[in-house]
């Protein structure tokens, strides 16, 4: 059985970074791919970023790019978002998800139907 557990989140200032981390059990995070979502109360899930281990390919949404970084830590089997020059806009619950064993990103890493697990969520605030 595949678990999601998120953590790291929590309040910050407008400027400021945050890194939140996913620990993973059930499926390394070497073999699916993985990826970060938000939401925010009345709207769906946003896709944040994901990356596929095994080209090392990651995709990221237009509105983060440059400020976050999605990493894995093998040993660990954890995957890791790096948010850096945080806005107000950036507050959501982060989910961590991942796709089924060896199923790649692709072209559509972004739709949320794509992924098979889904964690707790951890709060992100972004204070002005």
């Amino acid at each position: 059985q595949v678990q999601l557990a998120e953590s790291g989140g929590g309040p910050v200032q407008a400027g400021g970074s945050l890194r939140i981390t996913c620990a993973a059990s059930g499926q390394s995070v070497r073999t699916s791919c993985m990826a970060w979502f938000r939401q925010v109360p009345g709207k769906g899930r946003e896709a944040v970023a994901a990356v596929w281990f095994g080209t090392g390919t990651t995709h990221y949404v237009d509105s983060v790019k440059g400020r976050f970084t999605i990493s894995q830590d093998t040993d660990k089997n954890t995957l890791d978002l790096e948010m850096r020059d945080l806005k107000p806009e950036d507050s959501a619950v982060y989910y961590c998800a991942a796709r089924g064993q060896f199923q790649t990103c692709g072209v559509n890493w972004d739709g949320d139907w794509k992924y098979d697990y889904w964690g707790q969520g951890t709060q992100v605030t972004v204070s002005s």
